[in-house]
């Protein structure tokens, strides 16, 4: 009869608010929580029969509605792996389910997506966010993105390579009818990453109008200090005038020593030697500038009380160096700093996208599931394909609205307290009913 349908229809009502009331305190409970997405209500009628003679009240069904693409609020934090991301997208994350029998990580197979960008390195090195979960990302080998597959993002903290000197550049000027002799010591790096004294000595030839001065370089550490001399030849040639070039500039060079020292033919200004520092022979290359153009070594007036003026010095030899911190960037890179001034990237963090987010499969600490509704997965670099852009230093916070959340709280009571007058009043109706025999 109609009174037992409103009944059932009541009590389906006091079920959809409950659900509905359940949805608000996860939310409000959860409105500190980074990467939380809010859970609304979709409220659905089912008609049990309904024509233009007769209409039977039917029930209410509390639908849980995903607010997965709706973004939170992007707030700065101090922590430097901290990431969110501004727009459309997950990170894709390793959940770790026990370790191997070496001692390391063991992942669950399955591929997990977050907002939750917290991210720390735990005591492994591994970039792990405040639920557990780990940052997966492209391995990067010598600057090469590798983007057929994502692994957990591992930082080590080891040391970087040295790199001994190859090629030397010097800048300077030395004075245009200078009489005495002029050094400056350089440092350069061996094979071990260790600094060693290079020192350059320009001497003028006896006639101070030739424009001649005789380069020797000399390393105290090698295991034959004197590494060689070669003339280095400025402006005119005095006998051959097809080899001229402009007044200060380098015209050529002459006399080396040895075999071991070469000057030069062609365009650049360079002297070839080579040092022993105990762990064989390291060939180096000085760069002097250009033949005939003014630039790298000079011979003008000198503006100073030296002989031999020092513009600059560079080397490419890198030195060992120790892990300093690692720090992510805006394209996603990964970035250990070492104290020796270099860098290396061993990761690139990726976007992940779904053509449905709001059917992910919702898990604990913030994380998704796909499902067959999602869509694949689709990892594409931030910023492209419609994925949003990296915020470094920075956290999504929840998107609960806590005053909108109690606003619907307010009216989740008030319907829930109506529906239960529909109870009793029926309750009322089917008692009097009952008491029609009296």
């Amino acid at each position: 009869m109609s009174l037992y349908s409103s009944m059932n229809t009541a009590l389906s009502g006091m079920n959809a608010q409950s659900r509905a009331l359940g949805h608000i305190s996860d939310n409000v409970a959860n409105s500190q929580t980074i990467g939380f997405k809010r859970t609304d209500t979709n409220f659905v009628s089912y008609i049990s029969e309904s024509n233009s003679d007769v209409h039977r009240p039917g029930t209410v069904l509390a639908r849980p509605d995903f607010t997965n693409q709706v973004q939170g609020t992007v707030e700065q934090v101090e922590n430097p792996l901290a990431m969110a991301i501004s727009g459309q997208g997950f990170f894709t994350a390793a959940l770790p389910v026990g370790t191997n029998a070496d001692g390391s990580k063991n992942f669950d197979a399955r591929n997990f997506y977050t907002r939750a960008g917290d991210f720390n390195r735990d005591r492994e090195g591994y970039l792990v966010n405040g639920a557990g979960y780990v940052l997966q990302g492209w391995p990067v080998t010598d600057d090469v993105v590798d983007k057929t597959q994502l692994s957990p993002i591992k930082v080590m903290e080891d040391v970087f390579t040295p790199s001994p000197t190859q090629e030397l550049s010097f800048t300077g000027n030395l004075a245009a009818g200078g009489t005495t002799a002029q050094s400056t010591s350089i440092q350069v790096i061996d094979s071990l990453g260790r600094s060693r004294a290079l020192t350059l000595t320009f001497t003028p030839t006896d006639s101070t109008t030739d424009n001649t001065w005789s380069l020797s370089i000399n390393a105290s550490e090698a295991t034959t200090p004197a590494l060689g001399s070669i003339d280095v030849l400025f402006g005119k040639d005095p006998t051959d005038s097809t080899k001229d070039q402009p007044d200060g500039t380098i015209a050529q060079f002459l006399n080396p020593s040895s075999d071991a020292i070469i000057g030069s033919t062609g365009t650049a200004a360079t002297v070839t030697f080579s040092a022993d520092f105990g762990q064989g022979t390291q060939t180096m290359v000085l760069n002097l500038g250009t033949f005939g153009v003014s630039g790298g070594l000079t011979q003008f007036a000198s503006t100073g009380t030296s002989g031999l003026s020092v513009n600059n010095f560079e080397q490419d030899g890198i030195p060992i160096g120790s892990f300093s911190s690692v720090t992510t960037q805006k394209n996603g890179d990964v970035r250990i700093n070492y104290d020796n001034g270099q860098s290396r990237v061993v990761a690139r963090v990726p976007v992940t996208m779904f053509k449905d987010p709001d059917k992910l499969e919702h898990l604990d600490g913030q994380a998704f599931l796909r499902t067959t509704e999602s869509g694949e997965a689709r990892v594409v670099e931030a910023g492209e394909d419609g994925a949003g852009l990296l915020s470094t230093r920075a956290v999504e916070r929840s998107n609960v609205d806590i005053a909108t959340e109690f606003s619907k709280l307010i009216l989740a009571q008030r319907a829930y307290s109506a529906n239960t007058r529909i109870v009793t009043t029926v309750d009322d109706l089917l008692q009097e009913t009952l008491n029609m025999r009296r």
